[in-house]
Protein backbone atom coordinates (compact mmCIF):
# COMPACT_ATOMS: atom_id res chain seq x y z
CA UNK A 1 0.00 0.00 0.00
CA UNK A 2 3.16 2.64 0.94
CA UNK A 3 4.46 1.68 -2.26
CA UNK A 4 1.22 2.41 -4.75
CA UNK A 5 1.06 5.58 -2.43
CA UNK A 6 3.73 6.78 -3.59
CA UNK A 7 3.59 5.74 -7.12
CA UNK A 8 0.09 7.80 -6.81
CA UNK A 9 2.07 11.07 -5.67
CA UNK A 10 2.53 13.60 -8.69
CA UNK A 11 5.88 14.56 -8.94
CA UNK A 12 7.60 17.74 -8.14
CA UNK A 13 10.40 17.15 -10.25
CA UNK A 14 9.06 19.06 -12.88
CA UNK A 15 9.52 22.46 -11.22
CA UNK A 16 13.56 22.21 -11.23
CA UNK A 17 13.83 22.68 -15.29
CA UNK A 18 10.83 25.31 -15.37
CA UNK A 19 12.68 27.32 -12.25
CA UNK A 20 15.90 26.78 -13.95
CA UNK A 21 14.37 27.97 -17.34
CA UNK A 22 12.86 30.94 -15.71
CA UNK A 23 16.18 32.18 -13.79
CA UNK A 24 17.80 31.48 -17.33
CA UNK A 25 15.13 34.16 -18.58
CA UNK A 26 15.72 36.72 -15.85
CA UNK A 27 19.53 36.66 -15.86
CA UNK A 28 20.34 36.87 -19.32
CA UNK A 29 19.97 40.60 -19.81
CA UNK A 30 22.16 40.91 -16.87
CA UNK A 31 24.53 38.87 -18.23
CA UNK A 32 24.75 40.68 -21.34
CA UNK A 33 24.96 43.87 -19.62
CA UNK A 34 28.17 42.55 -17.71
CA UNK A 35 29.42 41.25 -20.81
CA UNK A 36 29.02 44.85 -22.63
CA UNK A 37 30.50 46.76 -19.85
CA UNK A 38 33.31 44.92 -19.13
CA UNK A 39 34.78 44.35 -22.98
CA UNK A 40 36.80 46.88 -25.41
CA UNK A 41 35.12 48.54 -27.77
CA UNK A 42 37.50 46.73 -30.35
CA UNK A 43 36.05 43.53 -29.38
CA UNK A 44 33.81 42.36 -31.72
CA UNK A 45 32.99 39.04 -30.41
CA UNK A 46 29.27 37.91 -29.77
CA UNK A 47 27.88 39.37 -26.16
CA UNK A 48 27.21 35.64 -25.56
CA UNK A 49 31.07 35.42 -24.95
CA UNK A 50 32.34 37.06 -21.72
CA UNK A 51 35.28 38.78 -22.00
CA UNK A 52 38.38 37.03 -21.48
CA UNK A 53 39.84 40.67 -20.12
CA UNK A 54 38.23 43.05 -18.25
CA UNK A 55 38.29 46.26 -19.16
CA UNK A 56 37.63 48.83 -16.25
CA UNK A 57 38.10 52.04 -18.51
CA UNK A 58 34.40 51.97 -19.22
CA UNK A 59 33.92 52.37 -16.20
CA UNK A 60 36.04 55.69 -16.00
CA UNK A 61 35.02 57.05 -19.12
CA UNK A 62 30.80 56.50 -17.88
CA UNK A 63 32.31 58.49 -14.53
CA UNK A 64 34.26 61.29 -16.29
CA UNK A 65 32.38 61.44 -18.90
CA UNK A 66 28.52 60.62 -18.34
CA UNK A 67 28.79 61.73 -14.34
CA UNK A 68 27.19 59.25 -13.30
CA UNK A 69 28.05 59.16 -9.98
CA UNK A 70 26.59 62.79 -9.94
CA UNK A 71 23.29 61.46 -10.97
CA UNK A 72 23.85 59.15 -8.47
CA UNK A 73 23.75 61.69 -5.67
CA UNK A 74 20.71 63.27 -7.08
CA UNK A 75 18.97 60.23 -7.28
CA UNK A 76 20.09 59.19 -3.89
CA UNK A 77 18.75 62.57 -2.27
CA UNK A 78 15.42 62.06 -4.10
CA UNK A 79 14.89 58.60 -3.21
CA UNK A 80 15.83 58.64 0.72
CA UNK A 81 13.58 61.81 0.75
CA UNK A 82 10.95 60.44 -0.61
CA UNK A 83 10.89 57.64 0.75
CA UNK A 84 11.17 58.54 4.78
CA UNK A 85 8.25 60.45 4.21
CA UNK A 86 6.36 57.58 2.07
CA UNK A 87 6.85 55.38 4.79
CA UNK A 88 6.60 57.99 7.83
CA UNK A 89 3.10 59.51 6.54
CA UNK A 90 1.81 55.90 5.04
CA UNK A 91 2.25 54.36 8.55
CA UNK A 92 0.85 57.35 10.65
CA UNK A 93 -1.97 57.20 7.60
CA UNK A 94 -2.84 53.35 7.81
CA UNK A 95 -3.11 53.30 11.29
CA UNK A 96 -6.51 54.82 12.36
CA UNK A 97 -7.46 53.45 8.78
CA UNK A 98 -7.16 49.73 9.99
CA UNK A 99 -7.95 50.55 13.80
CA UNK A 100 -11.13 52.57 13.28
CA UNK A 101 -13.57 50.44 10.46
CA UNK A 102 -16.01 53.28 9.94
CA UNK A 103 -17.52 54.25 6.71
CA UNK A 104 -15.52 57.69 6.93
CA UNK A 105 -12.21 55.68 7.15
CA UNK A 106 -13.94 53.01 4.50
CA UNK A 107 -14.78 55.81 1.98
CA UNK A 108 -11.17 57.33 2.33
CA UNK A 109 -9.28 54.21 2.19
CA UNK A 110 -11.53 53.47 -1.29
CA UNK A 111 -9.90 57.03 -2.69
CA UNK A 112 -6.36 56.39 -1.29
CA UNK A 113 -6.86 53.16 -3.49
CA UNK A 114 -8.92 55.00 -6.13
CA UNK A 115 -5.79 57.25 -7.05
CA UNK A 116 -3.42 53.98 -7.73
CA UNK A 117 -5.38 53.57 -10.74
CA UNK A 118 -5.02 57.48 -11.95
CA UNK A 119 -2.02 56.82 -14.83
CA UNK A 120 0.58 59.38 -13.56
CA UNK A 121 1.14 61.19 -16.95
CA UNK A 122 -2.31 62.16 -17.56
CA UNK A 123 -1.93 64.88 -14.76
CA UNK A 124 1.60 65.51 -16.13
CA UNK A 125 0.32 69.30 -17.33
CA UNK A 126 -1.59 70.62 -14.44
CA UNK A 127 1.20 68.94 -11.99
CA UNK A 128 3.60 70.77 -13.90
CA UNK A 129 1.60 74.08 -14.01
CA UNK A 130 0.99 73.63 -10.16
CA UNK A 131 4.69 73.29 -9.73
CA UNK A 132 5.61 76.42 -12.44
CA UNK A 133 3.30 78.47 -9.86
CA UNK A 134 4.87 77.02 -6.61
CA UNK A 135 9.13 77.78 -7.86
CA UNK A 136 9.17 74.03 -7.39
CA UNK A 137 10.70 73.15 -11.27
CA UNK A 138 14.30 72.34 -10.53
CA UNK A 139 14.27 72.09 -6.71
CA UNK A 140 14.10 68.68 -5.02
CA UNK A 141 11.72 69.42 -3.11
CA UNK A 142 9.78 69.47 -6.17
CA UNK A 143 9.93 66.23 -7.71
CA UNK A 144 9.88 64.34 -4.16
CA UNK A 145 6.42 66.15 -3.41
CA UNK A 146 5.27 64.17 -7.07
CA UNK A 147 6.84 61.20 -6.51
CA UNK A 148 5.21 60.87 -2.73
CA UNK A 149 1.90 62.22 -4.12
CA UNK A 150 1.72 58.96 -6.51
CA UNK A 151 3.63 56.43 -4.29
CA UNK A 152 1.83 57.25 -0.35
CA UNK A 153 -1.60 55.40 -2.09
CA UNK A 154 0.59 51.91 -2.18
CA UNK A 155 2.31 52.37 1.23
CA UNK A 156 -1.06 52.86 2.78
CA UNK A 157 -2.23 49.66 1.61
CA UNK A 158 0.47 47.51 2.68
CA UNK A 159 0.60 49.30 5.89
CA UNK A 160 -3.33 49.16 6.20
CA UNK A 161 -3.67 45.43 5.96
CA UNK A 162 -0.22 44.35 8.12
CA UNK A 163 -1.82 46.58 10.84
CA UNK A 164 -5.29 44.92 10.66
CA UNK A 165 -3.36 41.48 11.46
CA UNK A 166 -1.95 42.94 14.65
CA UNK A 167 -4.42 41.79 17.34
CA UNK A 168 -6.60 44.64 18.75
CA UNK A 169 -6.19 43.71 21.87
CA UNK A 170 -2.76 45.21 21.94
CA UNK A 171 -4.30 48.75 21.93
CA UNK A 172 -6.13 48.14 24.52
CA UNK A 173 -3.39 46.90 27.01
CA UNK A 174 -1.56 50.00 26.19
CA UNK A 175 -4.46 52.63 26.63
CA UNK A 176 -5.21 50.54 30.00
CA UNK A 177 -1.42 51.28 30.70
CA UNK A 178 -2.32 54.83 29.99
CA UNK A 179 -0.78 55.06 26.48
CA UNK A 180 -2.50 57.28 23.70
CA UNK A 181 -3.06 56.61 20.53
CA UNK A 182 0.10 58.49 19.35
CA UNK A 183 1.80 56.79 21.86
CA UNK A 184 0.65 53.23 21.42
CA UNK A 185 1.53 53.63 17.82
CA UNK A 186 5.07 54.49 18.50
CA UNK A 187 5.50 52.12 21.33
CA UNK A 188 3.04 49.15 20.82
CA UNK A 189 2.55 49.06 16.54
CA UNK A 190 5.55 50.49 15.43
CA UNK A 191 7.77 47.97 16.02
CA UNK A 192 5.92 45.51 14.87
CA UNK A 193 5.98 46.77 10.91
CA UNK A 194 9.44 45.80 10.24
CA UNK A 195 8.60 43.17 7.55
CA UNK A 196 6.41 45.64 6.05
CA UNK A 197 8.27 48.52 5.63
CA UNK A 198 10.99 46.48 4.09
CA UNK A 199 8.64 45.74 1.12
CA UNK A 200 7.64 49.80 1.19
CA UNK A 201 11.15 50.56 1.04
CA UNK A 202 12.02 48.19 -1.66
CA UNK A 203 8.57 48.83 -4.08
CA UNK A 204 8.37 52.13 -3.49
CA UNK A 205 12.55 53.04 -3.32
CA UNK A 206 12.87 51.04 -6.46
CA UNK A 207 9.80 53.51 -8.56
CA UNK A 208 11.73 56.44 -7.27
CA UNK A 209 14.93 55.60 -8.33
CA UNK A 210 13.96 54.68 -11.59
CA UNK A 211 11.38 57.90 -11.98
CA UNK A 212 11.88 59.32 -15.63
CA UNK A 213 8.54 60.47 -16.89
CA UNK A 214 8.44 63.56 -14.03
CA UNK A 215 11.82 63.86 -13.67
CA UNK A 216 12.42 65.11 -17.06
CA UNK A 217 10.11 67.62 -16.88
CA UNK A 218 10.94 68.46 -13.46
CA UNK A 219 14.43 68.40 -13.38
CA UNK A 220 15.49 70.55 -16.36
CA UNK A 221 19.17 71.52 -14.89
CA UNK A 222 21.70 69.33 -16.16
CA UNK A 223 23.11 69.24 -12.48
CA UNK A 224 20.17 68.05 -10.88
CA UNK A 225 20.30 64.88 -13.69
CA UNK A 226 18.98 61.78 -11.78
CA UNK A 227 20.12 58.21 -12.97
CA UNK A 228 18.13 57.56 -15.70
CA UNK A 229 18.08 61.44 -17.09
CA UNK A 230 21.80 60.60 -17.38
CA UNK A 231 21.48 57.43 -18.97
CA UNK A 232 19.46 58.32 -21.47
CA UNK A 233 21.54 61.57 -22.21
CA UNK A 234 25.00 59.27 -22.53
CA UNK A 235 23.58 56.73 -24.39
CA UNK A 236 22.56 59.55 -26.81
CA UNK A 237 25.58 61.12 -26.90
CA UNK A 238 27.79 57.81 -26.93
CA UNK A 239 25.59 55.71 -29.50
CA UNK A 240 29.81 54.69 -31.03
CA UNK A 241 30.87 52.93 -27.25
CA UNK A 242 27.87 51.21 -26.36
CA UNK A 243 30.52 49.64 -23.47
CA UNK A 244 30.67 53.02 -21.55
CA UNK A 245 26.84 53.02 -21.88
CA UNK A 246 26.41 50.01 -20.35
CA UNK A 247 29.02 50.32 -17.45
CA UNK A 248 26.76 53.18 -16.82
CA UNK A 249 23.36 51.56 -16.57
CA UNK A 250 25.43 48.64 -14.98
CA UNK A 251 26.53 51.73 -11.94
CA UNK A 252 23.21 53.01 -12.04
CA UNK A 253 21.57 49.43 -10.69
CA UNK A 254 24.10 48.36 -7.91
CA UNK A 255 22.63 50.45 -5.27
CA UNK A 256 19.39 48.87 -5.61
CA UNK A 257 20.69 45.59 -5.62
CA UNK A 258 22.43 45.84 -2.82
CA UNK A 259 19.64 47.32 -0.83
CA UNK A 260 17.35 44.33 -1.73
CA UNK A 261 19.61 41.80 -1.10
CA UNK A 262 19.79 43.18 2.64
CA UNK A 263 16.21 43.67 2.81
CA UNK A 264 14.92 40.64 0.93
CA UNK A 265 14.17 38.38 3.95
CA UNK A 266 11.51 41.13 5.39
CA UNK A 267 10.17 42.07 1.81
CA UNK A 268 9.34 38.66 1.13
CA UNK A 269 7.47 37.90 4.47
CA UNK A 270 6.13 41.64 4.29
CA UNK A 271 4.67 40.98 1.00
CA UNK A 272 3.13 37.61 2.22
CA UNK A 273 1.87 38.80 5.74
CA UNK A 274 0.13 41.74 4.11
CA UNK A 275 -1.48 39.99 1.16
CA UNK A 276 -2.67 36.81 3.53
CA UNK A 277 -3.33 38.64 6.79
Amino acid sequence: MKKGKRLGRPSNAWRIPVAAVILLVFLAPFYILLSVAFRSPQDLNSYWRFPTQLHLENFTDAIENGKILLSMANSLILTVGAVLLITVVGALAAYPLARCRTRLNQGIKGFVMGVMMVPPLSILVSLYSVLVKMHGVNQYWGIILILVTFELPLSIFLYSNFISSIPGALDEAASIDGCGPVRTFFRIILPQLKPVTASVVILTGVHCWNDYQFSLYVLQSPKLRTIPLAIASYFSQTTSNINAAAAAALLAILPIVIVFLFLQKYFIQGMVDSAIK
